[in-house]
């Protein structure tokens, strides 16, 4: 049974979901329609943070020029241009048991690929999601569903996985960014 969550709440995997071992991490939005001109083009980065709130190398930060992580625990389905269609947009996979011990927090921030230049934001984008299942079964472990409207926002810190021992736990974030995949790049580096 899935588990819905508002912005802010968070669910501990392991209790949830005992033996998971490998969690596949959906991704999903539509597009409404737009007279900037330019199609929307919606990225996933996942950035594997340090006790210290960076990454250790930039091996560790997944994106569409880089589909895998230093320790091979995650792994991108790769850019989906247009987000059509129903279901995830894009995939991430995540190996839980191969994460480096070093690693305390793996973010997932999705971003408008020049945003900037196509005048597009977040409030031209609906059915936002986030959701997290066991890739073995393929069942559902928890969803969340943005509901906010961040008619400003160019860039959203969507979820974050948080390891505190042997457990993983996720939160449902939903904090709207108006900056750049380049200005996360700078915070967690």
């Amino acid at each position: 049974m899935t588990i819905n969550l508002k912005k802010g709440e968070g669910i501990n995997l392991s209790k949830e979901s005992p033996g998971l071992k490998t969690a596949g991490v959906g991704l999903g939005w539509d597009v409404n329609a737009s007279d900037t001109g330019d199609q929307f083009d919606l990225d996933v980065s996942v950035f594997m943070l340090a006790a210290n709130g960076k990454i250790p190398s930039e091996k560790f930060f997944v994106f569409y020029n880089n589909l895998e992580s230093a320790d091979g625990a995650v792994m991108s389905s790769g850019d989906s241009r247009t987000g059509k269609g129903g279901g995830d947009d894009e995939t991430i996979r995540i190996d839980l048991e191969k994460v480096e011990g070093s690693i305390q927090e793996i973010v997932f921030i999705v971003t408008i690929f020049q945003a900037e230049a196509r005048r597009q934001n977040f409030g031209q984008v609906r059915n936002s999601f986030i959701r997290i299942y066991d890739e073995a079964t393929q069942t559902e472990i928890t969803r969340y569903e943005l509901e906010e409207d961040f008619a400003r926002e160019t860039a959203i810190e969507i979820g974050r996985l948080s390891k505190a021992g042997n457990e993983w736990q996720f939160k449902a974030v939903g904090q709207g960014y108006n900056s750049d995949l380049e200005s996360f790049v700078t915070q967690y580096a």
